[in-house]
């Protein structure tokens, strides 16, 4: 168990430590000259039992709230120290303040320096902690009245075996899930290199492990640890741990930086956040208002922007986006503290509901509901109301972010749909999500066709931008894959249609087509041009245009630019030349799947194409979605196919 220190400078918490440790926390010079704490304590006892009882020791004076609100951060247990003499005082109200924010509920209080009071004066602050406590969290926690400034004190003996029984008591954590801790200490050791400290918030590390910097992209492996001052070979949630890491310079990190999993490494410079105003703050929060954010050891300063509402007054709760000058880690349900622009007040603090905000539409009812849905989720585990606000799915890696536990250890519904996506995630959806989107499939379809009852239909990616652009391509692939399966869309050449929806050429227009297209398909990469039909079949110029048009809307060729039209037979071949090309280059370049891209001059030599040739049917491929421009190459899209059969091209 962790016990956090709580209270006004000078009220006796580093003396009490040491009373129940025999730790003497202030190791710094200045701290032991001036008689106050400035840096975070750091004390351990073994208990009886074999576990290992933390004590971080943190500052009073209000110059270092940022130091003990780090330092509280995780904590399995307040321990409030209010001197006799003094009674409550400012920073008393304060950290309390800062407890119940950051959401400590287990505590006690320790009566400090009863050698200093009489009686009356005893039972008179004892009232006005009972009284201070009332509305909290920590209303009803015992008092114990200490004098830890002699040896072998009753009440610091009592307060110790309160402690042991309470670390006893305390519940298991979800070990399941991924290793996560804030850093609060770094320096280096000779022989040894990087050693970080800090409380960790969940999962289990081990020696060997890889984790990451997060902000940051650096990685680092485990040499060793220790765990409540001990060496061990694993650490683990709710324990203070020192880490020794190997790969990574002591210059990289700093406080408030925090140690993960790589799976939880994303950050961010917007969070939506569920932010309560103290009702003393005085303050009411406009758009922008700036706040000092303090979230685990991290402290920075962010721009406040209202999602429920205008403004927020001094003891409401609400909804904010908080925006940052740069990334910020955080998970949902991480507890923060806010502080005025100045840094001298504390404002309030609340619960990290979406650590990746959208920088637009914040106030969308979509969005809303989103929020909703992770307040439920933090609550209450419940995945469902998730993908049920997830109408185009949600991808497996970012609910391992939200949820911190590894794709094989959440407890989605039964009957959730995986789509597996390139790179080894996967898309996770709700069928009633799937049903949706075919419904607004066939819906974006009948109002093509009656906008436009004189076209085939859009081609696949066409019609995937009619209908939302966000569309994940795999998600896309599939949904589109079943509706031909069960016949509830229909494919002519590479248009999409309803099956009750055809273009005709009138029986004239068909016989003077007819040698059009067996010409096209004789010239097969090089198709004659417009100008060409019209000359060889004597055909005036305007009435050949006029016809491939039609035939090009019908489905049975494309256009693929202003006066060359192509039959879909020789695309077909083009199309799966661009695939062959980009298998061939990943192969060559050891690359991963999908990623291989073609040039223009491969695409040439490979196809026998002049150059000015091979980049117009490239950049036909880019704009029908089959295939994507990066730089100077195209790349494949995940999961395109290029549908073609001969009896649909031949009507």
């Amino acid at each position: 168990m962790i016990v956090g220190t709580a209270g006004h400078i000078d009220h006796g918490k580093t003396t009490l430590t040491r009373a129940l440790t025999g730790v003497h926390t202030d190791r710094l010079k200045e701290e032991q000259a001036r008689g106050i704490s400035i840096e975070l304590g750091y004390a351990y006892l073994p208990l009886a039992d074999g576990t290992v009882l933390g004590v971080i020791d943190v500052p009073g004076h209000e110059k270092f709230i940022r130091t003990m609100a780090s330092g509280v951060t995780g904590i399995d247990f307040a321990l409030l120290v209010v001197a006799a003499d003094d009674g409550v005082m400012p920073q008393t109200r304060e950290h309390l303040a800062i407890l119940q924010l950051l959401g400590v509920t287990r505590g006690a209080v320790a009566l400090s320096k009863i050698d200093r009071a009489d009686a009356a004066r005893l039972a008179e602050v004892e009232r006005d902690i009972a009284a201070l406590l009332a509305a909290t969290p920590l209303a009803g926690s015992p008092v114990f009245p200490t004098n830890a400034s002699v040896e072998n004190d009753p009440g610091v003996a009592a307060l110790l075996a309160h402690l042991s029984q309470v670390a006893r008591s305390l519940p298991q954590r979800d070990e399941r899930r991924l290793f996560r801790l804030g850093v609060d200490r770094v320096f280096t050791l000779s022989g040894q290199g990087t050693v970080i400290t800090g409380t960790a918030l969940a999962g289990r590390a081990r020696l060997g492990d890889t984790l990451q910097l997060a902000p940051g992209a650096e990685t680092a492996r485990v040499r060793s640890i220790h765990a409540q001052n001990r060496a061990a070979d694993a650490g683990m949630a709710g324990q203070r741990l020192a880490l020794n890491l190997a790969g990574i310079d002591r210059d990289a990190i700093e406080r408030g930086n925090w140690i993960v999993a790589p799976e939880l490494a994303q950050c961010s410079e917007r969070i939506d956040v569920e932010l309560r105003l103290l009702p003393d703050s005085g303050v009411q929060l406009k758009a922008w208002s700036p706040l000092h954010v303090h979230l685990g050891a991290a402290h920075q300063l962010a721009r406040a922007v209202v999602i429920d509402g205008d403004t927020l007054a001094p003891g409401q709760v609400g909804r904010v986006q908080l925006v940052f000058d740069a990334p910020m880690h955080a998970v949902p349900g991480d507890r923060f503290v806010v502080r005025n622009a100045q840094a001298t007040q504390t404002l309030g603090g609340g619960m990290v509901l979406d650590p990746f905000g959208p920088a637009r539409k914040r106030r969308s009812p979509v969005r809303l509901a989103w929020l909703d849905a992770l307040a439920a989720f933090i609550a209450h585990g419940d995945y469902a109301a998730l993908l049920a606000q997830s109408p185009l799915g949600l991808r497996e890696s970012l609910l391992v972010r939200l949820s911190l536990l590894p794709a094989s250890a959440m407890a989605l519904p039964d009957d959730t749909r995986r789509i597996a996506l390139r790179g080894g995630d996967a898309l996770l959806l709700a069928p009633p999500a799937l049903a949706a989107l075919a419904q607004r499939v066939l819906a974006a379809l009948a109002a093509f066709h009656a906008r436009a009852p004189d076209e085939a239909g859009p081609e696949l990616w066409r019609l995937k931008r009619i209908l939302d652009a966000d569309i994940e391509d795999a998600l896309w692939s599939h949904l589109v894959d079943a509706l031909l399966a069960s016949g509830a869309v229909m494919a002519r050449g590479a248009n999409l249609h309803l099956p009750g929806h055809s273009v005709e050429l009138t029986p004239e227009e068909q016989v003077i087509a007819e040698p059009f297209l067996a010409a096209l398909e004789q010239g097969r990469f090089e198709p004659p041009w417009t100008r060409d039909l019209s000359r060889r079949f004597g055909v005036e110029e305007d009435e050949t245009r006029r016809l491939l048009r039609k035939l090009a809307k019908a489905g049975q060729i494309n256009q693929v630019v202003h006066d060359l039209f192509y039959h879909p037979a020789a695309l077909a071949e083009l199309a799966l030349l661009v695939r062959q090309l980009a298998e061939k280059a990943e192969a060559e370049g050891g690359l991963p799947a999908g990623s291989g891209a073609v040039g223009a001059a491969a695409y040439r030599d490979a196809s026998a194409l002049g150059r000015k040739r091979a980049i117009q049917v490239l950049e036909y491929f880019d704009r029908v979605g089959y295939t994507r421009r990066v730089g100077n190459g195209h790349l494949l899209r995940p999961h395109a196919q290029w549908s073609f059969t001969p009896a649909a091209a031949n009507g």
